[in-house]
């Protein structure tokens, strides 16, 4: 899996080549120096809104060939004004629909971050998001229900599919909290 932008991308702001790329929460990719000017050039009290579908950024995370390049002093300081950014907004309590907006773009890295052997997630974060599956599994699976489906049919899997959607809410705010304290948390 991928961790950078679309080969033939490029940055919507400069509609140049991508230079140290940022993936926004709404999973589109900026130029982090462009990103940081459309925030500064905005309101610096408030977090940006992406220029493609207006949404609020609340987190940016720079990829992997960008952090391995902080040595040199111009990406370093870009990283530092992406680290700012994300002190600032990263850590804000979002609102529901901000969250299920997110989570696309949260469980698609957590994916990749799973299945590659070179990232790694805390033991604590593993461990939780394993075990909120099995628990949520054997909850779907069981027979025993909180609205039983023999009784009311479909209208008895509505509290399944808000397990399964109390789940990946959990996992994407487990994970978002890993994001948040790797690229701007303290």
């Amino acid at each position: 899996m991928e961790s950078g932008p679309p080969a033939n991308d490029l940055c919507s702001v400069c509609h140049g080549n991508f230079h140290i790329p940022c993936q926004a929460n709404c999973s589109h990719w900026f130029c982090g120096n462009c990103i940081v000017l459309v925030w500064q050039h905005g309101s610096g009290v408030q977090p940006c809104k992406c220029p493609l579908c207006r949404r609020p950024i609340t987190l940016l995370v720079p990829n992997d060939d960008s952090l391995r390049q902080r040595d040199d002093p111009e990406v370093a300081q870009i990283l530092s004004k992406i680290h700012t950014y994300n002190r600032f907004f990263g850590g804000n309590p979002t609102g529901l629909l901000q969250r299920i907006q997110d989570l696309p773009f949260l469980l698609r890295r957590l994916l990749r971050e799973f299945s590659d052997p070179r990232r790694s997630l805390p033991l604590v974060i593993r461990a939780r998001v394993y075990v909120a599956m099995i628990i949520s599994a054997i909850y779907v699976f069981s027979p025993i229900d909180i609205i039983p489906e023999g009784i009311l049919g479909i209208v008895g899997l509505l509290d399944d599919l808000l397990i399964v959607l109390i789940f990946f809410l959990h996992v994407a705010a487990l994970y978002r909290s890993v994001l948040y304290l790797r690229h701007g948390g303290s």
